[in-house]
């Protein structure tokens, strides 16, 4: 998409409003699937939670997807963009034994994650098949917000719990049909989740009917120029290499799965921003944009870094701006960046808004939740609407509050 496309986006749809490329996200399935090409059998399922959008999931369908969904709404919404349910896995975390049971009553792939659930669950249902979910107690990645395999992390059932799993499955006489982990987003050391990869062979090898090995996912996209990511292609050859290795010991071809969202989608989203004020204070240049964490919480929830280019003039000379929203709160998106000179009514272009933006977004300050638009074929596409009032006020109650009359 050019910069000419991006502005007649914003004037046809209004802003703020968010962009994603759908031929970015075809590239990044394409990338992945080609890195595990000496696998026989691979199966990507989509992180739902990523960028959960219907026509997104339908896009993620004709690449030939599965999905990884967390609750029963998003095993719901891939059910309504044409997903069967044996291609869905519902792997949720600290959820009741009933909405387990929804799911699998639909007929997705279970996986749980901790001991209480399983043994109710496997009393209950044991010949429903069901994937454990295991912490390896490895970190991949450096931010401790989004590292899930630490050894105090709430997700998974610990690799010290081995025997305790094995009991239950005995006791229960279930089916376990996989084994999973996932480590946390921006996996920086590719030997660090080998070693964790190595773990969970150990782990498999305690289970006789397996069917599939799911290693999560997590791969770090870059956020701004020169910055470091997951080199996908190596690490794709060692662990083919590894998984093909362990196949052969085992006895059987396993399918290998992966629940990639923020690899396939970060970097074909954009969110575009209209600058309001151009404040100037004794130390700082701020430019105030139509939205806030309201919007896109990143920022201000993990520290993220979205780079921003003024596509409005994106020859313009470089100035320090710290990039602000209009919430009642201290909602900076960035502090002191260089960015082609602003001016009031100039469009932002935040950059990776694919994962984890709008699904995150809210209706804090009752303000509404923007447009989505699909770049697709070479033509913008509305894939949401931009929310109304009627919408902030469509489940309100309204209650008779008259004071009560006093008795005579």
């Amino acid at each position: 998409m050019t910069n000419t496309q991006l502005l007649k986006i914003a004037k046809d749809f209004g802003s703020p409003v968010y962009v994603y490329n759908s031929e970015i996200i075809s590239q990044q399935y394409k990338r992945l699937t080609s890195a595990f090409k000496s696998v026989k059998k691979v199966k990507i399922n989509y992180a739902v939670k990523a960028l959960s959008n219907i026509s997104i999931l339908k896009l993620m369908k004709s690449l030939g997807a599965g999905l990884d969904t967390v609750s029963i709404q998003e095993v719901q919404l891939g059910l309504a963009a044409g997903f069967k349910a044996e291609h869905i896995i519902f792997t949720p975390n600290g959820v009741s034994l009933e909405e387990i049971e929804q799911a699998a009553i639909l007929g997705c792939q279970i996986n749980i994650d901790n001991l209480s659930i399983l043994e109710q669950f496997g009393t209950k249902h044991p010949d429903i098949p069901v994937c454990i979910r295991i912490n390896p107690h490895v970190m991949a990645g450096g931010n401790t917000n989004i590292s899930v395999g630490h050894i105090d992390s709430k997700f998974g059932i610990s690799i010290h719990q081995i025997p305790h799993i094995l009991r239950i499955v005995e006791n229960t006489n279930m089916n376990i049909n996989g084994i999973h982990m996932h480590t946390g987003s921006d996996i920086l050391d590719i030997d660090v989740f080998i070693y964790a990869s190595e773990i969970l062979f150990e782990t498999a090898k305690n289970f006789k009917n397996l069917e599939f090995i799911d290693f999560g996912s997590g791969f770090k996209v870059p956020y701004k120029p020169g910055d470091i990511e997951t080199n996908i292609e190596e690490f794709g050859e060692k662990l083919s290499t590894r998984f093909n290795e362990f196949c052969k010991e085992y006895g059987k071809e396993l399918t290998l799965a992966f629940e990639p969202g923020k690899f396939l989608v970060s970097e074909a989203g954009l969110f575009l921003a209209k600058v309001n004020v151009v404040k100037q204070t004794t130390s700082t240049v701020f430019a105030q944009i139509d939205s806030g964490f309201n919007h896109l919480i990143r920022p201000m929830l993990y520290g993220s870094q979205h780079e921003i280019e003024n596509i409005s003039n994106p020859k313009g000379r470089e100035r320090f701006y710290s990039v602000v929203g209009y919430i009642c709160e201290t909602d900076t998106f960035a502090n002191n960046r260089r960015i082609s000179e602003i001016n009031e009514g100039d469009i932002l272009a935040f950059k990776n808004a694919g994962a984890y933006c709008y699904s995150m977004a809210s209706n804090y300050n009752s303000r509404y939740r923007p447009a989505e638009v699909l770049w697709h074929n070479g033509e913008a596409h509305l894939i949401r609407k931009r929310e109304t009032f009627d919408d902030i006020i469509n489940n309100q109650i309204k209650i008779d509050l008259k004071p009560k009359k006093e008795k005579a």
